[in-house]
Formats: C-alpha cells, structure tokens, sequence
C-alpha cells in the first residue's frame, strides 16, 4: 500500500504541491490567528465536582469570585484627599456599559482595601462579556483610562489581565524557541546531509506542521473552550516531531536513491514502502497515547489531547504526503556533493555502534542491573512529590500581574490565604457555620453574603491553600454534617477535587495507552514478549523523568539557571500529560530500532547477532533524529511559563534517557538475556502477524545493503 502511495506521489507530484501551497497559505493567514481565539488560561478545575458546584453557585448569586480587574494605587497615603479623588474620578470616567460592578476602600468603607502600611489601596472591577475573549475586549479598551490617575502609581491584575500576560508571553516564547531553534536545527542538518537542500526539507515539514497545528486548535475554538497552553505544547511537539520525520524519510530517500541508480520513482516509492510506514506507524501510536487525555475532565488536559492528536495527524500527513512530493520534484538535488561515499561513512559510524552493542551484550547482567539501579535512583524523588495548584506564580517574576497579586498577599492582611468558600443554598446556615469553626486549623467563619435562599460562608486558615494541611482541612469541613444543598470550594477544595479525579482516570489511561502500545508493538515485531519489555523500560525512563522533574522544578535546583519561581510543589496535571506525550513519542526511536533488529531476526535467526546490527543499522540516525528533538524542546525550555518549561525540560529529559541509557545499553542487554524468548508468539497470533504484521522491508534483507532507517 505505502509503495503504491509513493508511485501516485510521484506520478501527481505538482498538483500534490499546489495544493499544498495553497493549505499552507490558508494555515498561515487564518490558522495564526488563534492567538487571539484561545484565551483560557485556566482549564485546571474539574468539572462537576463538588468545588466547580460551589463555584458556579457562588458566581450565580454573587458574580464571579475571581474580580475581571484589580487596580493597585501606590505611593501616597490613603486618607489623603487627594487620592480619593483622582481614583474615583479614574473609575467614574469608565463607559458604564463596560464595567458591572466595581469597589474600593471609599465605596465600601471595608479596611481590607488599604495596604498595611497605608500606602496603598484597589480597585476590583467586574466587566461586561459572556465570554473570556469578549471581557479581554473591554479590557482592552478601557487599560489606557485605568493607568490614568494622577499622582499615583497605577498597576494592573486580575484573571483578564493575568490571562492577558499569558497569551502574551505564549506568543512571544513560541517566537522565542523558533528564533533561536530554527539555526541550530539547520546547522546540525547541514552537518547530518552534508547539503543545504536535504537539510532544508526537515525545516520545511517542521514549518508545516506547526502551521498545521496553529490551524487545528483555531477551528477548535468554534466548538469547545481551549486552553492557551495548548499552543507551546501543540507547537514543539509538531516540530520535534515533524523534523523526526523529515529527517527519517530524506535519509532513506537519498539510500533509496544510490540504489536505484538515481529511478526517482523507485527512491520515493521505496522510502514510503519503508520509512514512510514506520513514520505512520509512529504517528498513529503517538496519536493515540495523547488521545488517551481525552478521559479527563479537566479543561486543560482535554485541549492538550485534542490538539496534540491534530498536531501528530498534520505532522505525519506532512511526512507522507507533503515530503515525497518535494522529493520527487527534487530528485538527485537532495544528495550531497560526497554522496557516493555516504554509504561508506555510514557504515564506518555503523561498526561503532556495533562494537557498542556487542561489548553491552557481553555483560547483559552487569549492565541491565546497573541502568535498572541508575533509573530507579533518579526517579527516586518522585515518591516525595508535593501536590499544588496554579496561580500567578507561573509568570516571570516581575510580571506585573503577578506583582499586584503579590502585593495582595504580602500587604493586605485579608487578602494573605485563599479561603474556603462554601455555598448553602435552601437552608439556614448559623448553626452549620458554628460547626464549622470548631474544625481544627479554621481561624475564622464568616457569612460572606446572601443571595435569596444562597448563603455563602468564608473560612479562613493559616498556611499554603497547596498544602497537605490545608488538603486535610477541607476534608474535615466536608465531613460536617450540612443541611440543604452544601457545596465546599476554594482553591484548596479545587486541588483536592483535581487529584481525585486524576486519580480515578489515571488507571483508565494508562491501560488505554498500554493495551494500544502493546497492540501495535505487536504487529511491528510479532512478538508478545517486546511489547511487554517496552511498556516496562517506558515506566522506568518515565519514572527516571519524573524523579528529574520533582529534584529540579520542586526542589528548585538549577532555579536559577532555568529562571523559575520555586513553589515547593507540582500541578498534578503536568505528570499526565507527559505519560501521555512520552509513551508515544518513545516508540519512534523504538520502531526504528526493533524493526531492523526483527528484519535481521528473520534472515538468520541469530538473536545477538540481530540485536548488533539493528543497532548498527539505526545508531546514527537516531541519535540525530533524538539531538533534533531535544534542540527543539530544549528551546521551549526557555518559557516563561514555569510548566511550560517544566514539560520541556521534562521532554528534554526523557529523549536524552531514552535515545542513549534505554536503547544503547538498556535495549541490548535485555534482548541478549531473553534471546529467542524475544520474538514468542503463540501460534494464532504468529499467523495474525505473518498478514498484517507492519514491517519496513518487504523485499528480501539479502538482496539489500544495510540501511540507516
């Protein structure tokens, strides 16, 4: 099928590429704009948990807890005159039709509105919209007149203007990475191909797919809200991918080509009859890990799985459809000036690495005991992991969102701790809230307001709203017996409630991923055992990230290299979405590898000596296939977003492990102690194999030379 798809590629090659010309400039005109449809910021709440209940209760009856805008007036003291009347005048100026309700110190007569010092006070706006983009609209018009006030020092937070800061920061990362990627990405292809054409094609799919992906989450948009994270996420993993890919196809091309004698045709139909099919296969399986965040409720998880499944469709579509194209039109200019010495030099870097398996395959105890020992101590600190939320903290420091909230916690006393918010709604609520102030670690109870048969009640407590005492304090508040219709909220009730239903769908997840990965394992190799060993070395590659994870961004090693806030804790939805980002993405360099060590198998059936020259024939390759990708994250490593970077580092981390620790150590020496057990099979599924099995190689290994890919 792959090799017939390739002859059509060539036989349609410029109307292939017209239109894909024309998708291109469609992706790029409508596709960017994106940036201004994707204005969630949050998406970390669970739907339909008793936290999101009471939230929705609360903003029914009193509007959104959360105020649109906070306004922060510095420098002179608050019973001046004269500062009452330039903010009053300040906010009298506003379009009445823009702002719902607005409060201050004069308004309200509250003492929560003045700094300690008295030197400061706020303002908290609410703003007409329906919608996160339509209030970031008004906001948008009304900033100049907010930074207005004579005399004073004006500065600006809130959720719009924290949302604000986010997108912005998006933008600028995602151009950021790209700046200073894009040249290392080219140098190493110039180094790898030897030429500028073959070494551009990468870049172009690369470009390709991110357009693609910028598109994908832009139509999303009209059907569901999604997150703004999603677009770094969606935007590094489409690159990283997509130069994989590229670089994967245009190897076996420029191979494909020196042995037909330069038969374009039989180059590409060749390269998609065996690096093409590897590169759906990995596609499909990275595809499907990241589908498996479609079990989760939370907002940001879910436009996480639904991009990242747009963004590996596009980036494997470029690969197979776009790619071919190019080289069929290209034909012999993708060879480099010293091509008819790359088979040599190719097989000169292939000894070495199969020196490297042999002396790994000597030792298979030694060595499988020692990397097993290695991993298990670098994930190691992941079983003191610490649990948190996510709030402004994520920004930059100096962000100036983030320094109004900071300055709420440090210098108005009320504003210090997050409280728990309950809603009681159809029944009195004095004697359940003096039941309430008897919980342990509960400072003070308050009926905060009333809203017809809606009472809303205000705990306060001393500590971290994150921390494991504040977690237990909200469960005691729920175990108080409650009358009517009770609902216990808050950013600690919304941490709680988060973990537990991660918790009750991460083991979904991770059979949904295990039983695909398995499944597909499968039909590459035709063994039930390999598949079962890969699951095993990606929970310790993924256990060793983890561990890296929690020492580097909780601990906050290297704080001051990476330029992050330490918080003490990890957002629990950072771990998820790596699992299902990394058990796909592995198998790229899996595939690649077992695939030739299965073709060898089956020409010799000498285990060893099939191990020695799959990694022979795929070491180069995938070493540069695995430095492309960790140029590619290590760039988005540099966001300024703290979990933006934490999934990059994190990403960096697990290819580094995997493309050298799993497969040049790991991978040898357990297939040496397994030896023919490798590629058990029982015998129905030897015949389901032998039909449908995914394989590169549909012709004879002895009729061919040795191959890279």
């Amino acid at each position: 099928m792959f090799e017939t798809w390739g002859r059509l590629v060539h036989r349609r090659r410029k109307l292939i590429l017209w239109l894909s010309l024309a998708a291109v400039l469609f992706f790029g005109v409508w596709g960017t704009g994106v940036f201004g449809a994707v204005t969630t910021a949050g998406g970390f709440d669970t739907p339909g948990s008793e936290s999101h209940k009471a939230a929705q209760l609360i903003e029914d009856g009193f509007g959104r807890s959360e105020p649109d805008v906070v306004v922060l007036y510095s420098g002179r003291d608050v019973d001046d005159p004269a500062v009452k009347d330039a903010v009053t005048a300040s906010l009298a100026a506003l379009p009445e039709d823009a702002v719902v309700s607005s409060a201050t110190y004069w308004s309200t007569g509250s003492p929560q509105f003045v700094s300690e010092d008295g030197k400061s006070t706020y303002a908290v706006l609410n703003l007409a919209g329906e919608t996160p983009q339509d209030r970031a609209d008004t906001f948008a018009g009304l900033e100049p007149g907010l930074r207005d006030v004579q005399g004073l020092e004006v500065r600006l937070g809130g959720q719009v203007v924290i949302e604000d800061a986010i997108n912005s920061r998006v933008s600028s990362d995602i151009a950021f990475a790209e700046t200073i990627s894009m040249p290392v990405l080219l140098v190493l292809l110039l180094i790898i191909f030897g030429g500028l054409v073959a070494a551009s094609l990468p870049l172009v799919i690369g470009g390709v797919a991110i357009l693609g992906s910028f598109t994908a989450l832009h139509a999303m948009t009209y059907f569901t809200d999604v997150s703004t994270f999603s677009i770094s996420i969606t935007t590094f993993l489409g690159m990283g991918l997509a130069i994989d890919y590229g670089l994967f196809m245009v190897w076996r091309f420029r191979e494909e080509l020196a042995r037909s004698d330069g038969d374009v045709e039989t180059a590409v139909a060749r390269t998609m009859a065996t690096a093409g099919r590897t590169v759906a296969v990995s596609g499909v399986t990275v595809a499907v890990s990241l589908a498996g965040l479609l079990l989760f409720d939370q907002l940001f998880l879910r436009s996480m799985g639904m991009g990242g499944v747009a963004t590996v469709l596009v980036a494997m579509i470029a690969a197979v459809v776009v790619l071919p194209a190019l080289l069929a039109v290209l034909g012999p200019k993708v060879r480099s000036r010293k091509a008819k010495k790359t088979g040599q030099a190719g097989q000169a870097g292939g000894e070495r690495w199969k020196r490297i398996a042999q002396a790994v395959m000597r030792r298979p105890v030694v060595v499988s005991l020692s990397v097993v020992a290695l991993l298990l101590v670098l994930g190691a600190p992941f079983l003191r992991i610490n649990w948190g939320g996510v709030d402004t903290r994520v920004l930059p420091e100096g962000t100036e969102s983030r320094v109004v909230a900071e300055a709420l916690a440090a210098d108005f006393q009320s504003s210090a701790v997050s409280p728990v918010e309950i809603a009681v709604k159809g029944a009195p609520a004095e004697q359940y809230l003096a039941e309430l102030r008897k919980v342990e670690g509960v400072t003070g109870g308050t009926v905060a307001g009333t809203a017809g048969d809606l009472t809303r009640i205000r705990l306060t407590y001393d500590g971290d709203p994150y921390s494991p005492e504040a977690r237990e304090l909200v469960r005691e508040v729920r175990d108080v017996p409650a009358p009517g219709e009770t609902y216990v909220g808050g950013a600690t009730a919304v941490l709680e409630d988060q973990l537990g239903s991660l918790g009750d769908n991460l083991v979904p997840l991770v059979l949904f991923v295990g039983v695909a990965t398995f499944i597909l394992l499968f039909l590459a190799f035709g063994s039930v055992v390999l598949p079962l060993k890969a699951i095993l070395m990606n929970v310790l590659s993924l256990a060793a990230t983890f561990g890296a994870i929690v020492w580097i961004f909780q601990d906050g090693h290297f704080s001051g290299l990476l330029d992050f806030t330490v918080t003490g804790d990890i957002a629990p939805a950072m771990p998820i979405l790596m699992l299902a980002m990394l058990f796909g993405i592995s198998m790229d360099y899996e595939v690649f590898l077992l695939s030739r060590v299965r073709e060898q198998y089956d020409l010799t059936g000498d285990n060893t000596e099939a191990v020695a020259a799959g990694l022979q024939r795929t070491g180069s390759i995938i070493t540069s296939a695995a430095l492309l990708f960790v140029v590619v994250v290590g760039a988005f490593a540099t966001s300024g977003i703290t979990f933006m970077k934490l999934t990059g580092v994190g990403m960096f981390i697990a290819v580094a492990v995997d493309a050298t620790i799993i497969r040049v150590l790991l991978v040898p020496a357990t297939m040496r102690l397994l030896g023919g057990a490798n590629w058990w099979a029982p015998g129905p599924l030897k015949r389901l194999y032998a039909r449908y099995g995914i394989r590169e190689e549909d012709e004879p290994a002895s009729a061919r030379e040795p191959a890279a890919v």
